[in-house]
Parts: structure tokens; C-alpha cells; sequence
């Protein structure tokens, strides 16, 4: 609208008139009233009057006016009101930045001219811009005093603070000091306290520890009062039981010559009407049973009153069996004399009859021999003769516990480590045995060749010989024998190689010492009666455990080891035997002949034949010495083994499969697909394992 421009028109003239430019207080109302009677008190001279004519005459000088009118005028002014009030730093920026900017020079020249005429005011303005220069000093001064005391006021607030504050963090660390001090001593308290309670408790303890020993000390008096009286006891059983176990052996000598007796009443079997193998049957029996009562008490300990008296009514029954049979070869032998008589008479007669004899001739009665037919029903029992040597190995084997039982059963500790070293000295080399290369086995075999043969060797960093004790070679060799089966039992029966070094071993021992070689043969009849091989008969009154550890097993706390560790155990000690009849120490004589050769192992295969199967443990057996020993017997028997794995095929494949169940079958297929293969090779193949030349070079 037009009248809108105008309204800015007129506020700029306004803000361009000399009072426009002025620069105004907003504060100069709070100064009260004196803001008023400067502008009706008298004009006087300013406080800085000084100062103008200080600093605006010289500039008036150097711009004097161009008028003379105007510089007269001037002068009576200056005269009246010599001093020019000097801006404000506020006032004199409000002013510099009120003028605007010309293009040219004459205006600034007109400007600045005006600006100079507006530079000298009236006594009025001059003692008011004095005032108010006064008024800012004034404030400004109690400004800075304020402040200063402000400071002060401040800093002792803060000192007084400070001091406050240490106080308090003196009462603090006093209080602090004194609960430490507090805790401190309810600490020393309650040590002090436990320690008292730990000292009564600990008097307590050693009162009862004083009471207990008294009442330990008691007991093992008492204890060593009984062990001396059980030892003493012991002693003497130990005297009866060795003096009963000369008698049985007395008797059990006894019994073997009048069973010796039995034998050469062979001769007069013609002419005895009764049968002689009952008689020798019923000898064998009363024989095994008097080296049952020996092996059994040697095992348990001693002989008792009831084993002598058993064994003296079995003595006094082969007496009255052999009293019988002399009766009866009395009575025979009186018959047959008689019967020649009477037959002599009847000749003379005839011939006295006839003119000449007739000829006589008599049908001989056909006999069958073994091999002629076959009976349908095989043994249960094995030979009587296979029975003796048994019987004789396990006899053999008690004399030689005997022979070194005062060294075991010593309680001088010289003689405990003289046992302890020799059967060191006898075990730890064949426990090395292994696959190990043919030179380390040679060194092995020398140490135990040597320590046989009495001469010193190391062991343990000690020198031993069975020459320190008069009862020391009975003691290895026997423990030696053990040693060799108990490495078949464990050994073997996890690695099925480890056979042939070990049983190589045991054959060139065997050449060297024989007796050590009838020890393993008991061992391993004693462990596995099939090796003999031998079923143990279930006797009536017989404890189930004792017949199952003569069938083998192992017994302990009443249970009977699983049927699978059984056959493993029973596999290992197969194997060795297979591996010794077939193995000669390479660096002995080889002109000498095998102390167990193969025959041996064809006599053991044609036995087990001729016997009934046993359900899971015949199988098993016959695969581990066909596979061990069966290229061996191949070689030497040739047409004869062939026949035999055909009649195994033929005729004994059908028994075992009939007394095996369909959870035992495995241990039968084994067998038969092992046989087949080989019948259909037509060879039976090297076992894995078997020592080569290149072993022994290496």
C-alpha cells in the first residue's frame, strides 16, 4: 500500500537526522534522577575536558572551517564549551556503521564535515558522556571488586571445605583403624579359640590313639600267638602229610608192579577160561586211582588219613585181583595138565585101535585185525596205553615238585632270593620269545641252555646259577616247562605266529634236556586234556568245579570262565604243541631224531578220530593242528594223510554236525571249508608264520 512505503520513508530520514544517529543508553533510567537535572543544572566544564582538547582541537586544526563566520562562531562556542565527549566504542561503531557507503569522493567530504560539526555538543552532552564514562569506571570498579571479593569469599569456602574434608577423612581413617583393630582382635580371638579347641581335640585323639594301640598290641599278640600255634600245626601236617605221601608213593610202586604182574599173565592166555582184560582193566583203573589221589593232594597240599586208607584198600584189591588170577592160572594150568594126559591116553589108545594114525588137521580161526572192519561206534575212553603215559608224565611231574619243595616252602630269606632269581632267570627269557629275528632267538636259547647246564648267568644285574641251591635245577626246569605252556596259553592264543619261535625254542631245550621236555608234556596234558588226548569222566561224588577244571577251565569264585576264552586258551596251547612236533633247533644235531617228532602228531590225530566228538572244542582243536601241523604231516605221510582228511570229511564231518547246536556251528564250518579247500587243492598250505632259512639270517 502507499502509505506503508511512506511510514519507511520517514524511518529512514528519521534513522538519517543527527539525533538518529546518536547512540542512546537503555540503562541511563536506572541512574534515577541525576539523568534529569544535568539537562536544567548550570553548563560547567566536563571531567574530560582534558581529554578533548587533547585530542579534538588538534583534529579542528587540521580541518579548519571554511567560513569566517562560521569559524568566529565557532571559536565563542569553543570558548564557552571547549571539550568535545569523545564516543563510546559502542556509539562510535553505531555511527560508523549508520553512515552508508558513497561512490564518490565529495560526499565523504560532506559526510565527514557533518561528522565533525555533530563532534562538538553542548556542556550538557559533554558532562553527560562524562557521567556515564564515570558511571562504567565506577561499575566496572565495583565490578572488579565484587569479583575479588567474590574470589576470596570463594577460595575460603574452598579452604574451609578442604579443611573439612581432611578432617573427615581423618575421623575415617581413625574409624577404619579401629575396626581393623576391632576385626583384628575378634580374628585373634577366634584362633586363639580354635587353637584351644584343636589342642583338646587333639589330647583327645592321642588318648584314644593311646587306648587303641593298647588294644592293637593285644590283638597282634594274640595274632602272633595263633600264627605261631597254625604254624606249628602246619608244620606237623606238613610231616604227616610228607610221611602219608612217601607211604602212597610206596604204595602207589607197589601197585605198579603187581599191575607189571597183570602184564606176564599174558602168556597164560590160552589157558584161562575167564577174560584177562578185565583183570588188567580192572589193574589200570586202581592204578589211575591211587595217581588221582597223588595228583589231587599234591595240588591241594598234603595226602589225609582218608587218601592212605583209600589208596591201601586199592593196594589190597590188586593184591586180591592178582591172588584171583594166580588161582586161575593155578586152576587152568591144572586142567590143561590134566587134559593132556587124558589126551595122550586117548592116543595110545587109538593107536592101538587102528593100525596107523590118521591125519589130523585142524581149521585155523580166522581173526580180524584192526584195520578190517570198521566198528560203527567210536571210543569214549582213551587207550590204556595213552593212560599210562600220561598217568607216567603227571607222576614224573609231582616227584619233581617234591624234589624242590623244601626250597618253595624255605623261610630264609636266602633261600626266598635265590628262588626269586632262578625264576627270573627261567621265565623272563621266554617271555622275549617272540618274532624276533633268528640271532636274538639264538641268544635266548643260549641264556636257558646255559642256566640248564649250571653255568652262571646274568639276570636282574645279578649273576645266577641252579648250582647256589642243591634243589635249583628241579626248581627251573620245572618252572621253565610251565613257563613254555603258559606262553601257549597267552601268547599264542592272541598271535598265532608267535608259535613257531616259541615252540622252536622248546624243541632245541627238549633235544638238550629231556626232562624239560616230559614237564611241558605234563603241563600241557594238565591244562589241556585234549592234547593227550584225554575226555576226563564226571565221577560220582565229584564236585562240579573239579571236574570242569580238569576238563580245562577255569574256575575262580565259583564261576566258570566264558566258553570263547575257553576255546582260545585251549587253541593256543594246540598250535604250540602242533609247532613243537614239527620244529628242530637248526643249530643242533640234525642226524639225532625228534624227542616228540611227528608220529606223534599222527598218533594224537588218529587217536582224536577214534574217539567221540565233542560238541564246539573237536572242531576247534582239529582246525588249529591241521592248519599248524597239516603241511608237515602232509609231506611225511603223503598217501595215508589223504585217506585220513577223507575220512575226517566222510565219516566224522556227520558226528560232529550232529552233536552241534546252530549257535556252535561256526567252529564246524571253519573246519569243513578249510578241508574242502584243501581237498580241492590237493595240498595243504604253508602256515603263516612257519621260520624260514631267511629268519634265521636275519
Amino acid at each position: 500500500m502507499p502509505s506503508e512505503g511512506r511510514c519507511w520513508e520517514t524511518l529512514q530520514a528519521l534513522r538519517n537526522s543527527s539525533k538518529g544517529r546518536l547512540c542512546y543508553h537503555r540503562d541511563w533510567l536506572l541512574r534515577g534522577e541525576d539523568a534529569l537535572e544535568e539537562c536544567v543544572s548550570l553548563p560547567k566544564l566536563s571531567p574530560y575536558s582534558g581529554w578533548v582538547v587533547d585530542h579534538i582541537l588538534p583534529y579542528k586544526q587540521e580541518n579548519p572551517v571554511p567560513s569566517e563566520a562560521s569559524l568566529s562562531s565557532g571559536s565563542a562556542s569553543a570558548l564557552d564549551q571547549p571539550s568535545v565527549v569523545p564516543k563510546s566504542p559502542v556509539g562510535s561503531s553505531a555511527l560508523s556503521t549508520a553512515l552508508p557507503a558513497t561512490p564518490n569522493g565529495a560526499q565523504s567530504k560532506q559526510e565527514s564535515q557533518h561528522t565533525e560539526s555533530m563532534a562538538l555538543q553542548s556542556s550538557r552532552g559533554i558532562r553527560v558522556e562524562g557521567c556515564i564514562r564515570m558511571y562504567e569506571l565506577v561499575h566496572r570498579m565495583k565490578g572488579t571488586e565484587g569479583l575479588r571479593q567474590w574470589q576470596e569469599e570463594q577460595e575460603r569456602k574452598v579452604r574451609a571445605l578442604s579443611e573439612m574434608a581432611s578432617e573427615q577423612l581423618k575421623r575415617f581413617d581413625e574409624l577404619k583403624e579401629l575396626k581393623q583393630h576391632k576385626e583384628f582382635q575378634d580374628l585373634r580371638e577366634v584362633i586363639e579359640k580354635s587353637t584351644r579347641e584343636a589342642l583338646g581335640h587333639q589330647e583327645k585323639l592321642k588318648a584314644e590313639h593311646r587306648h587303641r594301640a593298647k588294644i592293637l598290641n593285644l590283638k597282634l599278640r594274640e595274632a602272633e600267638q595263633q600264627r605261631l600255634k597254625q604254624a606249628e600245626q602246619e608244620r606237623l601236617r606238613r610231616e604227616e602229610g610228607q610221611v602219608r605221601l612217601r607211604s602212597l608213593y610206596t604204595l602207589q610202586e607197589e601197585v605198579l608192579q603187581l599191575n607189571q604182574q597183570l602184564d606176564t599173565s599174558e602168556q597164560h592166555k590160552d589157558l584161562l577160561k575167564v577174560d584177562l582184560a578185565a583183570f588188567r582193566t580192572r589193574g589200570n583203573q586202581l592204578c589211575s586211582l591211587i595217581s588221582g589221589i597223588i595228583r589231587t593232594t599234591s595240588e591241594s597240599g598234603y595226602p589225609t588219613a582218608e587218601n592212605q586208607a583209600e589208596a591201601e584198600r586199592a593196594l589190597q584189591e590188586m593184591r586180591d585181583l592178582l591172588r584171583n588170577l594166580g588161582q586161575e592160572i593155578t586152576r587152568a594150568c591144572e586142567d590143561k595138565k590134566r587134559q593132556d594126559e587124558e589126551e595122550a591116553q586117548a592116543k595110545l589108545q587109538a593107536s592101538q585101535t587102528h593100525q596107523g594114525p590118521g591125519p589130523h588137521t585142524q581149521s585155523p580161526v580166522p581173526t580180524q585185525g584192526p584195520g578190517g572192519t570198521r566198528n560203527e561206534d567210536l571210543q569214549v575212553k582213551v587207550q590204556d596205553s595213552t593212560m599210562q603215559w600220561y598217568q607216567q608224565l603227571q607222576d614224573a611231574s609231582a616227584q619233581c615238585v617234591l624234589a624242590f619243595e623244601g626250597l618253595t616252602s624255605s623261610k630264609d630269606s636266602q633261600a626266598k632270593k635265590i628262588k626269586m632269581d632262578l625264576q627270573k632267570a627261567a621265565t623272563i627269557p621266554v617271555s622275549q620269545i617272540s618274532t624276533i629275528a633268528g640271532s636274538k632267538l639264538k641268544e635266548v636259547f643260549d641264556k636257558i641252555h646255559s642256566l640248564l647246564s649250571g653255568k652262571p648267568v646274568q639276570s636282574g644285574g645279578r649273576s645266577v646259577s641252579v648250582t647256589l641251591n642243591p634243589q635249583g635245577l628241579d626248581f627251573v626246569q620245572y618252572k621253565l616247562a610251565e613257563k613254555f605252556v603258559k606262553q601257549g596259553e597267552e601268547e599264542v592264543a592272541s598271535h598265532h605266529e608267535a608259535a613257531f619261535p616259541i615252540a622252536v625254542v622248546a624243541s632245541g631245550i627238549w633235544a638238550l634236556h629231556p626232562r624239560v621236555g616230559d614237564l611241558i608234556l605234563a603241563h600241557l596234558h594238565k591244562k589241556c586234556p585234549y592234547s593227550v588226548p584225554f575226555y576226563p569222566a564226571f565221577k560220582e561224588g565229584m564236585a562240579l568245579e573239579d571236574y570242569q577244571r580238569m576238563l580245562g577251565y577255569q574256575v575262580k569264585d565259583s564261576k566258570v570262565e566264558q566258553q570263547d576264552n575257553f576255546l582260545k586258551r585251549m587253541s593256543g596251547m594246540i598250535r604250540l604243541y602242533a609247532a613243537i612236533i614239527q620244529l628242530r633247533w637248526p643249530y643242533g644235531n640234525q642226524q639225532e631224531i625228534h624227542p616228540h617228532g611227528l608220529n606223534h602228531g599222527w598218533r594224537w590225530l588218529a587217536q582224536i578220530l577214534n574217539m567221540e566228538p565233542l560238541s564246539d572244542v573237536t572242531a576247534t582243536l582239529l582246525f588249529d593242528f591241521l592248519e599248524v601241523c597239516g603241511n608237515a604231516l602232509m609231506k611225511q605221510y603223503q598217501v595215508q594223510f589223504w585217506k585220513m582228511i577223507l575220512l575226517i570229511k566222510e565219516d566224522y564231518f556227520p558226528r560232529i554236525e550232529a552233536i552241534t547246536s546252530s549257535g556252535q556251528m561256526g567252529s564246524f564250518i571253519r573246519l569243513k571249508q578249510f578241508l574242502e579247500k584243501c581237498l580241492q587243492r590237493k595240498e595243504i598250505p604253508v602256515p603263516k608264520g612257519f621260520l624260514t632259512s631267511s629268519f634265521w639270517r636275519s
